[in-house]
């Protein structure tokens, strides 16, 4: 018995081959989930159904696994499906009723995530609605995006910390003539947590602090890319777009109308941990119940945030699994053809795109292992990155 509630509070992390499978068997449908919508995102194409559509093989795909076993295992929809547009910078994931459709030209980010047994793998993607080769600002911004992407993969791993990765994936941006957006966090992740305690800032403001840390061998990131041509600094107009919420375990709260404690309710028995849509609620009365739901903090909302019109905005996320023998990103698609105006000139940045993400084998005693990061330190002078301005 004592045995049974040590496994049960023991967190389980990438040194277990079972939790390892688990990440990838979830990254593998995600990956997939990625592809169908890509393979649906033609003009006049309605938003809501991209979304459904990624949703729907999730559960689908999931709903196959794991069957057989004695104790029941959460899996599904580890974030919602999201496709954002131009100048939308995340979390569009409209209602059943909302005729939001794409276009042609359409720079279009889809966002999504799924999990088996609360071990998640998140991705996103960047598209433009277009044949032929993407060309001038819209190849600078996802050329940025995928660019900083790169350099943190690099960055994120055992011994380097958290500041490093801000200060270099801002770095790239300016190359590109691009900025990072504000506001956009990297997050550790572990079984059913999506936002962890370890976080990468995307920017350093004087009025976003997190605590610095270090990247440590069997951990698991969601690294957040998000680029723009504008000023990065995304404004919320309207807060009826907001769809995807979180319970927050920690809160609670006697709400007062009966339409929250109904949606209360369905919520918690729905969706304890992970976040969800609305749309997988009843429509009518989810607006109502939400709005007292959020007030009082029982529930996270993702707000649709955006930057100016005419700005063209970029994402690329990414599931890493800090493994002994190195960095491995489990969650990606390839690009499109990108004809970018800039070209990245900075001997730092090439330092940092040289690196390998796999390590060599460990060699015996600790001379060794400092002479290996000292090499590291001299290709990738990260500690200059702040002196050199963006």
């Amino acid at each position: 018995m004592a045995d049974e509630i040590r496994e049960e509070n023991e967190e389980l992390d990438l040194s277990s081959p079972e939790v390892v499978t688990k990440y990838k068997s979830a990254a593998e449908i995600v990956n997939k989930a990625l592809q169908l919508v890509l393979s649906q995102c033609k003009p006049k194409v309605k938003i809501v159904d991209l979304c459904e559509a990624g949703d729907t093989f999730i559960r689908e795909q999931t709903g196959n696994m794991y069957k057989n076993v004695k104790k029941k295992i959460e899996k599904g929809v580890a974030f919602p499906t999201c496709v954002s547009v131009n100048n939308t910078v995340c979390h569009f994931s409209p209602l059943a009723s909302d005729e939001s459709v794409l276009e042609d030209g359409d720079i279009v980010k889809i966002d999504m995530g799924c999990h088996i047994d609360g071990f998640i793998a998140v991705v996103a993607h960047t598209h433009v609605l277009q044949e032929g080769p993407v060309t001038g600002r819209a190849a600078d911004v996802i050329a940025a995006a995928n660019t900083a992407a790169e350099v943190a993969l690099r960055l994120v791993r055992p011994g380097k910390k958290n500041k490093d990765v801000t200060e270099a994936i801002q770095k790239v941006a300016a190359a590109y003539d691009c900025k990072i957006v504000e506001g956009v966090l990297s997050h550790q992740m572990k079984q059913f947590v999506i936002d962890g305690n370890k976080v990468v800032l995307s920017v350093s403001a004087p009025d976003t602090k997190v605590d610095e840390a270090e990247f440590e061998e069997n951990e698991v990131y969601s690294i957040d890319i998000v680029t723009s041509t504008g000023e990065g600094k995304p404004k919320l107009l309207d807060e009826k777009q907001t769809t995807i919420y979180k319970r927050a375990v920690d809160k609670s709260y006697h709400l007062k109308m009966k339409a929250s404690r109904f949606i209360f309710s369905e919520i918690s028995q729905k969706f304890p941990i992970m976040p969800f849509s609305a749309r997988a609620l009843e429509e009518k009365r989810a607006r109502l119940g939400l709005v007292e739901c959020v007030n009082h903090d029982l529930l996270q909302p993702y707000s649709v945030l955006h930057e100016k019109p005419g700005d063209l905005v970029a994402h690329i996320k990414f599931t890493v699994l800090l493994m002994p023998n190195g960095s491995d990103r489990v969650t990606s698609h390839a690009l499109q053809e990108l004809q970018p105006t800039k070209t990245v000139d900075d001997d730092e940045i090439k330092a940092w795109l040289a690196l390998g993400t796999k390590t060599k084998k460990k060699g015996g005693g600790k001379k060794k292992k400092a002479k290996k990061e000292d090499k590291a330190d001299a290709a990738v002078p990260v500690d200059d990155a702040s002196t050199n301005g963006v």
